[in-house]
């Protein structure tokens, strides 16, 4: 990879993205995630070892790559102690490695209260699905300009500043009916979880911009999808930050000129996991089958992710809005028992056809989709070492996604292992 590369979620996230990062990984330098915080999920598969990164980039798990998380992230920082001891514990060593922004946001104990209030305070047509992690109510506070950042957790007057913090929360969770939080509790585990993370947290900025300078590679991890962007995606079903490629500048403080190329992920199927509309969805046997064989399961949280047919009009309007050279199509081989596989290729309402997505989502989810039908492959592709080897029933479905969608195939996976991964002239 001779080349800075953004990796994007061209879906509603889920999309496989953790390995394609880290099989690309092996080609860059430093690896830095922009956006999202430990609400993301990266699974990623080496051997027999199987790692979940919720803050971390996926970089971390190859040797000598520098990893950042860039200022656009929230962290939560007890929780990524746990996540870099958790690491240490299989032998993964961060320090020296990782680096966190003293520009980051950070989420405290009580965004994850306000998060779970105001979500359990929702009727189910308001309510969002969020992880309940606090990221949306930590950015929030950011766009409010109250928040706290990862360079105020090691001043001096943090305590200060913190414990006013927590009085201004502890009375609207009262006031929500909620539990108070221990100001005194809070800022002793803040202040520890500081002294642990002090040697990790640097000027990132200055830090990625020196090594783009050194002609170091920078591959960008994105989180979520670009369909829960908060500019793009099915507003109000969407995440708190911009998972499509803007993000990545603002996210890391790189200049636009500094990116060569953006790779789009996607399934060879979707999914979405939280509320909001959903067009290909199938609430039958289908469905499930795809769930079983695709094992989809939220990484953060468990929650089985609602399964659908490929969605071309999702996946033209990702390439539209992010500028995709290429895509990666992952979990090829979930099809391969499918005796018909589908692609939604336009969307209808009542005699209104969508070529692509609406900005309502009270429209969308009036959409019904427009199918064509395809014939399935029936035999394995998982192990598939070459991609003039797989069924050509199986190629021809491969190369109609990428046609509809507007963007040559890059990558295909054909099973969850680093070795499952077909390069295509890339």
């Amino acid at each position: 990879m001779a080349t800075n590369t953004v990796i994007i979620g061209a879906q509603w996230g889920d999309e496989g993205k953790g390995k394609i990062i880290d099989v690309l990984a092996a080609e860059a330098d430093v690896v830095v995630r922009y956006q999202g915080g430990g609400n993301a999920g990266h699974t990623v598969e080496v051997g027999a070892k199987r790692f979940v990164l919720h803050h971390i980039p996926c970089g971390i798990l190859r040797p000598r790559k520098m990893c950042v998380i860039g200022n656009g992230v929230v962290v939560d920082p007890i929780a990524l102690v746990q996540e870099i001891r958790d690491l240490e514990s299989r032998g993964v060593w961060s320090e020296g490695r990782l680096w966190v922004s003293d520009r980051a946001h950070v989420v405290f104990p009580y965004h994850r209260a306000l998060d779970e209030s105001l979500e359990g305070s929702c009727g189910r047509e308001r309510r969002i699905g969020t992880t309940k992690r606090g990221i949306g109510p930590s950015y929030g506070d950011k766009a409010m300009r109250c928040g706290l950042r990862v360079a105020d957790l090691l001043e001096p007057d943090f305590a200060a500043l913190y414990g006013e913090r927590i009085a201004e929360k502890n009375r609207i969770l009262k006031a929500r009916g909620a539990e108070p939080f221990d100001a005194e509790d809070l800022i002793e585990k803040a202040k520890k979880a500081a002294t642990f993370l002090r040697p990790f947290v640097a000027d990132t900025v200055s830090m990625l911009n020196e090594a783009v300078a050194a002609g170091r590679t920078i591959l960008f991890e994105g989180a979520q999808g670009t369909l829960l962007d908060i500019d793009f995606g099915t507003y109000p079903f969407v995440t708190s930050s911009n998972a499509t490629v803007g993000g990545a500048c603002t996210g890391t403080g790189l200049a636009p000129r500094h990116i060569g190329r953006v790779v789009g992920v996607v399934k060879a199927y979707t999914t979405r996991v939280g509320e909001g509309p959903f067009p290909t969805e199938l609430v039958d046997e289908t469905g499930q089958a795809l769930g079983r064989e695709g094992n989809e399961f939220g990484a953060t949280t468990g929650r089985p992710r609602r399964c659908g047919w490929f969605d071309a009009v999702a996946a033209r309007y990702s390439r539209m809005v992010n500028g995709l050279d290429w895509l990666a199509v992952t979990k090829l081989d979930v099809l391969d028992s499918f005796e018909t596989v589908r692609i939604c290729v336009a969307y209808q309402s009542g005699t209104e056809r969508y070529e692509t997505m609406p900005a309502s989502s009270r429209i969308l989810a009036e959409c019904r989709p427009v199918y064509e039908d395809w014939p399935g492959w029936r035999a394995s592709t998982r192990g598939v070492a070459r991609y003039q080897d797989l069924p050509q029933r199986a190629r021809d479905y491969v190369e109609r996604l990428c046609e509809l969608t507007g963007a040559p195939l890059g990558m295909l996976s054909v099973g969850p292992g680093r070795d499952n991964t077909l390069r295509i002239g890339v």
